[in-house]
This record gives structure tokens, C-alpha cells and sequence, in this order.
């Protein structure tokens, strides 16, 4: 997206003209946004037609943000207001905000407005109804539009802050969240009746500006009428598209991705337009290289604005791409190193890559610059909540939130600091008051769900999860939690669909990553979370379908080393033949029916370095293991419980395991490979792979032996006759001796358990028994 040098020009003249009328009207939040805008964009290059055309267009020129109103009959009425204004200005600055109200619209004045109604007419009866005139409508006082938002916002404003005043601790006992601003009602019915006045047929007044339409959405959308709220910010934004206090409290409206396409196209088509839908679709934790490529657009007209900086690492952040957002905002807090808007983000990733001292750092500057910024009190909060200092944690959260009841970081991250503390009650009324100030915020819907959970309640926490999973359908996390619930309530067929979506999210956000700076596409089912895979095949073993139990714990132990379970040889575990490759089932993930219904093996392009030896992993091995032994396949149970051995984990019941079944089960014909003098038998040596145990034949029943003939032969292989020794001690590497005195017969440890008499296999010497 490029602009020419005149289009730079005229962008950058609405751009003042909105700080100029924003700051008239005490929008400042909207003023500093236009404001720090307007200084992004880039000086324009003019060229010497260009530089001449410009310079005739500004002889005689006046900016807008300095002429008068267009409009006569609004220019004449701020003429005489001027003074008033001036003062009223001056009394909100100051923040005395009846005063600024008062100065135009006076309590007596409001207060007849909320005595007199249409509707409140009614005939009178006796003496009096010959004298009495029927009631009638105050009228509105004459006021320009710019004099009379002054005079009507802070009366919202003033209303706000007796309600904070009003309200109970944070977290009291009396602190319900059911005090209600009283103001906002004689501010509805005033601008009812002026935008009804405009709307008549016979009205000669001047259209309005834009601002009221602002203000009566905002006090629609504090009465919980969205509809009309909504209707009212789209006519705000097409009268004055500069206004981003209108934009936002669109993005507010706005719960899905349907919703934000149905509107679009009824949105003015201008720059603003395109800055709201990326800015929307961010806060709807959108993906995708459309999105991506929308932001890089907008960071080549404005290459050092904070705000888009910021939207470009929020949409690395829900990505969970954590480590590219977190470099943006470093260079953002290098860029503006006293801006603390959205710091609080900042220290969240911060706090999950768990970089302590930059968290240390980012909370130590929030508190020189500003300690009584809710945003500060946040990043102080994490910081202290990384120390695992949660009372003090919630302190500061709280602080956060006596400063400003709508910020939603603190709502949400004092339920999690409460959940640490054990003291579930007060997390749920935390997560509670997130939702209502927030119901797009998947994080206090998936602290509500682990909460329930914690109490046992699994259908409220399956309630919980499933709103977090719609807000974030492409979240593997959302959609694990659904599955865990449902199968803690027995519902292990919609916990297997619920799982299997898990897996297709995960590789969703694997997918997406090459959109922000990574390299390549990666493979849709290259690595899987093995958690989910062990779950999945435990809730299949439970239906009774062995089938598919046992595929998916094949994958399971396959992701150890990056891979899925195609190759038999290399990763998968050995089925009833030993030779046969492990296909995937038409239930299983990824067998959609297409392309990419089945799996490459390990050694295919994008396997990632696989997660190593995990508890899942192992788990899934004892059971492949036991599966073997039932199904009397034992080479391929000895060779798992050996692996397991060598893993370290679950050593017992894996040794256990070897000696479950009789050697002769598993060897029945070995006995006409054996020379005279000896027998093999299968043993393990505490932790190797499966070893050949010399024993011999004379003590094959366990017989005493009298007289044991002398042995010359050397070595730790299968004993020899001496008269069949082909060479000079052909296996003695190790000079062990081969000699039949004493009980222990072998000190490699590979001797027979029922002789032995430390009966430890470890191949020490003997001890009495």
C-alpha cells in the first residue's frame, strides 16, 4: 500500500484536523491516538510540479482545524458561546465535571427533563379541568453541538466516577458489581429527544457532526443496548471517520468474525476502515497471511506508529509465536521508552517465557514513569507473581483495578493468582467480572472451566471450556481441556472428537507460523502432543475398539523422535508381524480421505527433532508392551519393557514384565541349537537389551551337582566342550572365567535368577541367603 505525496498531504490534514476537534470536545484518548499517528507518517517527497501546485494551493489557505464551522447557523451559535465554552473547557480539565455540565446544561434544566414525558398527559377531572392546561415537553435549550457533548460527556464522565466512589472495595463483601451510573439516564432521554427533533420531517436544523451520535452509542452500549449502540457508532463513523473512541467501541460490539465481515461493507471506505478491521480481527485472535500481510501494509504508512507496532506483536502473541512477539515489543519499548499502553501484554509474555529479569527491568521502568498507572500496577503484579509471591501479586492487581474497574488484564490474572492461592471462590467472582467487562476474553472463560474443574463440577467446567474453544477455535489447548472434561464425565466418544480437534489445531498454529518471519510451511500432522495421543488411545481402550487404541499409541511412542508411526522398523512398535507397516485407520487423525489422509515417515521433509523420552510416552510403551504379551507376540514385549529399562522409567513393572511368561513360550524349539553341556534361557541384566543366561544342563530341573568337571575355556559366550574349541579362547575379550565353582556360576550378571543366590542379577559377587 502506497500513498503519493499530495494523497501523504491530505492525510495528514485530517489527521490534525482530528486532534484539533477531538481535543475541543475533551476526547483525549482519541486525540493521542490521531496525534501519534499523524507524527508516524512519513514527511512526503514532492516533486517540482507537485511542490508548485501546492504552493499556489496555499495562498489564501486556511487550515481546517483553525477555520470556523461551515456550517452558519453551528458557527454562529459557537460565536456566542465562546466564553461559556472556554470556562466549561477549563472546569474539565480541572475535573470538576458538574461544574463543566453545569455551565451549559443547569440540574434544573435536567431534572424537568426527566419530570416531563409525552406520555405523561392525562386528562384532569373536577373543578380544576376547565382551568388546568395539559402538561407539556420542556424545550431543549439552544446549544451547538460542540457546547452541548462538552456539557453532556462530562455528566457521563461525572456520573462514572461517582459510581467508582460508590462502589465497595475491590473483592468486598458489599462489592456486587451491581451499581449502576445515574446520570446515564437523563443523558439518554436529552439526546433522544434532540436526535428525534432532527429526524422531523419539518426540521430546518443543521445535520449533526458526528460526536453526539458517539456519545449516545456509548451510553446505549453502559444500558446493555446493543443493537441500538451499534447503529449509532456506524452513523458516528460515517459522519467524522476520525473519531477512534467510536471505532473502538465498535470493535467492542463486534463478537465474532461473521459479525465483523456482515458490517464491513456498510463501513466508509477510507483508511480508518482498514486500520479498525485489522485492529478487530486481532482482538478476535485471528491468524492467517491475509491479516498478517494487512498489518505490514499498514506499517509501511505509518513505519514507526505504536499502535500498529503493537497490533503487529499481539498478532505474534496469539499465535504463540512468543518469542518473535516478545523481540517486538522490545524494539516497540526501545522505539517509545515512556509509552506504557499495552506494557501489561508485554509482561505476560514475559511472564510465560519466564525472563525474570526483563520482567524485573519493564516493572521497575512502568514504576518510575507512572506507579499509578493501572498498567504499571499489572506489570509489577506478574512480576511478583513469577517469585511465586502471589499475595502480593494480587495486591497490585487489586491497585490496578481500584484505578480503573475495566481493565481486564487485572480481573483476569488476579482469578489465576487466587486459583494459586487454593482460594477458588474469589476466582470465580474474578473471572466473572473479566466476562462482563470482556466477553471476547477466552482466557477468563478457561479460568472459569479450571476452576469448576478443580471443584469436580465437570459440566460447568465443560460449559466454561467449550466458550474459551469457540472464542478460540484453533487453539489445541481450548479443545484438550473439552476432551479431559468429557471424559472425566464418561463421555469418551465426544472426548476422542474433541481431542482429535486438538491435534488439527495444533498443527493450524504450526501451519500459520511461516506467515510471521518463520521458515516454510510446516508438515499438518509432522509432530502431535503426545498427552493428547495417550489420552485419545486410553478412551478408545476403554470403548473396547483395541484396534485403534493400539494405533494411536504407536503414535504416541513415535513422536519421541519427531516422527509418526509409518515406519515399522525405524519408530513404530512391532504388530503381530513383526514386518508390517503400521497404516492409520480411517478413524484416526489426518484420514480425511484426501491427499494427506495418511502419514510420511520419520525421515520425511519438516519432522521436527521429536519431544525425547516424556512420561506419555512411556506409559504409551508399558501399554503396547502388555498388548504384545496378550497377543503372546513376546519378542516385541521383551524388546519394549527392555527399552524401557534403558529409558528409565518404569523399570520395575518392565522387569516384571520379562519374567511374566516362561522362557520355553517364547523359545520353544531352541533347545537343538544348544550343545550338550548347556541351556540358554531369555533373562535381562537390569537394564540392557535381552540377554542369553548360561545354565547348565545338569541343573536344568535344579539338581544338585556332585562332581562339576573342570572348564578351560574362556569367554562370556555360550559354553563350549574343549574338544570343540576352534581357537585360542575365541570369545575370552573380557577374560572372564567360565568355571562351575560356587553357586553364583557367572559374574556378568547373566546367571539364573533360581541359583542365584543374592538373587539381584547384577552380576556381583554372592551373598548368603
Amino acid at each position: 500500500m502506497r500513498l503519493s505525496a499530495i494523497d501523504t498531504l491530505h492525510l495528514k490534514e485530517a489527521l490534525q484536523n482530528a486532534v484539533v476537534k477531538c481535543s475541543e470536545r475533551c476526547l483525549y484518548q482519541s486525540a493521542k491516538w490521531a496525534a501519534e499517528l499523524l507524527d508516524s507518517v512519513p514527511d512526503p517527497v514532492l516533486s517540482d510540479l507537485d511542490q508548485k501546485e501546492a504552493v499556489a494551493g496555499l495562498q489564501g489557505y486556511q487550515h481546517p482545524a483553525l477555520s470556523a464551522n461551515p456550517d452558519p447557523v453551528e458557527a454562529e451559535l459557537e460565536a456566542k458561546e465562546l466564553s461559556k465554552y472556554l470556562l466549561a473547557k477549563s472546569f474539565f480539565d480541572c475535573k470538576e465535571f458538574d461544574r463543566c455540565a453545569s455551565v451549559f446544561l443547569p440540574d434544573s434544566l435536567l431534572s424537568g427533563l426527566l419530570s416531563t414525558k409525552a406520555t405523561d398527559a392525562t386528562t384532569p377531572k373536577g373543578k380544576a379541568k376547565a382551568s388546568s392546561a395539559p402538561p407539556f415537553e420542556q424545550a431543549l435549550p439552544s446549544l451547538s453541538q460542540k457546547s452541548l457533548f462538552l456539557a453532556l460527556y462530562a455528566k457521563v464522565i461525572s456520573g462514572e466516577k461517582k459510581k467508582n466512589e460508590e462502589s465497595e472495595m475491590i473483592m468486598g463483601p458489599q462489592d456486587l458489581g451491581t451499581i449502576k451510573n445515574s446520570h446515564l439516564v437523563v443523558v439518554s432521554r436529552f439526546l433522544e429527544r434532540w436526535f428525534a427533533e432532527r429526524k422531523a420531517e419539518d426540521s430546518d436544523l443543521p445535520p449533526s457532526q458526528g460526536f453526539l451520535e458517539y456519545l449516545y452509542g456509548m451510553v446505549m452500549v453502559k444500558e446493555k443496548n446493543e443493537d441500538a449502540a451499534l447503529d449509532h457508532l456506524l452513523n458516528s463513523v460515517h459522519l467524522f471517520p476520525w473519531n477512534w473512541g467510536a471505532w473502538l467501541e465498535l470493535t467492542n460490539l463486534i463478537s465474532g468474525v461473521e459479525q465483523l465481515n456482515k458490517i464491513t461493507p456498510v463501513l466508509p471506505q477510507n483508511i480508518m476502515s482498514f486500520i479498525f478491521y485489522a485492529n478487530t480481527a486481532v482482538n478476535l485472535y485471528q491468524q492467517g497471511q491475509d491479516l498478517a500481510a494487512s498489518v505490514n501494509d499498514l506499517l509501511k504508512l505509518f513505519p514507526t506508529s505504536s499502535f500498529i507496532l503493537t497490533c503487529r506483536a499481539l498478532l505474534n502473541y496469539h499465535s504463540k509465536d512468543l518469542y518473535t512477539a516478545e523481540q517486538n515489543f522490545s524494539n516497540l519499548l526501545a522505539l517509545h521508552p515512556h509509552r506504557l499502553d499495552s506494557l501489561d501484554h508485554y509482561s505476560n509474555i514475559l511472564y510465560v517465557l519466564n525472563m525474570r529479569p526483563k520482567l524485573a527491568f519493564l516493572a521497575h521502568l512502568c514504576s518510575s514513569i507512572d506507579k499509578f498507572r493501572p498498567e504499571s500496577c499489572v506489570v509489577i503484579g506478574n512480576y511478583y507473581s513469577l517469585l511465586s509471591l502471589h499475595e502480593k501479586a494480587v495486591q497490585y492487581f487489586r491497585r490496578a483495578l481500584t484505578l480503573d474497574r475495566s481493565c481486564l488484564s487485572a480481573w483476569t490474572l488476579m482469578g489465576h493468582e487466587y486459583v494459586e492461592l487454593k482460594n477458588t471462590h474469589a476466582a470465580i467472582e474474578s473471572y466473572r467480572r473479566a466476562v462482563d467487562v470482556n466477553r471476547r476474553d477466552y482466557r477468563a472463560w478457561y479460568g472459569l472451566g479450571q476452576t469448576y474443574e478443580v471443584l469436580e463440577m465437570n459440566a460447568y467446567a465443560l460449559y466454561y471450556y467449550k466458550k474459551a474453544a469457540g472464542l478460540r477455535p484453533w487453539d489445541g489447548k481450548m479443545w484438550q481441556a473439552v476432551g479431559s472434561c468429557l471424559q472425566k464425565m464418561g463421555k469418551d466418544r465426544d472426548g476422542i472428537k474433541a481431542l482429535k480437534r486438538a491435534l488439527l489445531a495444533d498443527s493450524y498454529y504450526d501451519s500459520t507460523l511461516s506467515s510471521f518471519g518463520s521458515a516454510g510451511p510446516a508438515d499438518r500432522m509432522a509432530q502431535m502432543d503426545p498427552e493428547v495421543l495417550l489420552q485419545i488411545a486410553n478412551m478408545y481402550d476403554r470403548l473396547g475398539e483395541v484396534k485403534e487404541a493400539r494405533a494411536y499409541m504407536e503414535l504416541c511412542v513415535a513422536q519421541e523422535d519427531g516422527g509418526t508411526a509409518d515406519n515399522a522398523d525405524a519408530s513404530a512398535v512391532s504388530t503381530s508381524n513383526p514386518g508390517e507397516s503400521f497404516v492409520v485407520h480411517g478413524d484416526s487423525p489426518g484420514s480425511d480421505g484426501d491427499a494427506e489422509g495418511g502419514y510420511e515417515g520419520r525421515g520425511g521433509a519438516g519432522r521436527g527433532e521429536g519431544t525425547g523420552v516424556t512420561v506419555a510416552t512411556s506409559k504409551a510403551r508399558m501399554w503396547l508392551a502388555r498388548y504384545a504379551m496378550r497377543t503372546e507376540d513376546y519378542v516385541t514385549a521383551n524388546r519394549l519393557a527392555t527399552e524401557l529399562c534403558q529409558d528409565g522409567v518404569e523399570v520395575e513393572e518392565a522387569k516384571a514384565l520379562i519374567r511374566e511368561k516362561p522362557p520355553s513360550l517364547a523359545f520353544p524349539n531352541i533347545e537343538e541349537y544348544l550343545p550338550s553341556a548347556a541351556m540358554i534361557r531369555i533373562g535381562s541384566n537390569g537394564g540392557g537389551g535381552p540377554k542369553l543366561r548360561r545354565v547348565p544342563r545338569s541343573q536344568r530341573y535344579y539338581e544338585n551337582i556332585s562332581t562339576i568337571p573342570p572348564l578351560t575355556d574362556q569367554g562370556s559366550g555360550i559354553y563350549e566342550d574343549p574338544s570343540q574349541e576352534s581357537d585360542d579362547d575365541e570369545n575370552g575379550g573380557n577374560h572372564r572365567h567360565d568355571d562351575w565353582s560356587g553357586e553364583d556360576y557367572l559374574t556378568d550378571g547373566y546367571d539364573d535368577d533360581d541359583v542365584d543366590d543374592d538373587d539381584d542379577d547384577n552380576g556381583g559377587a554372592p551373598t548368603n541367603t
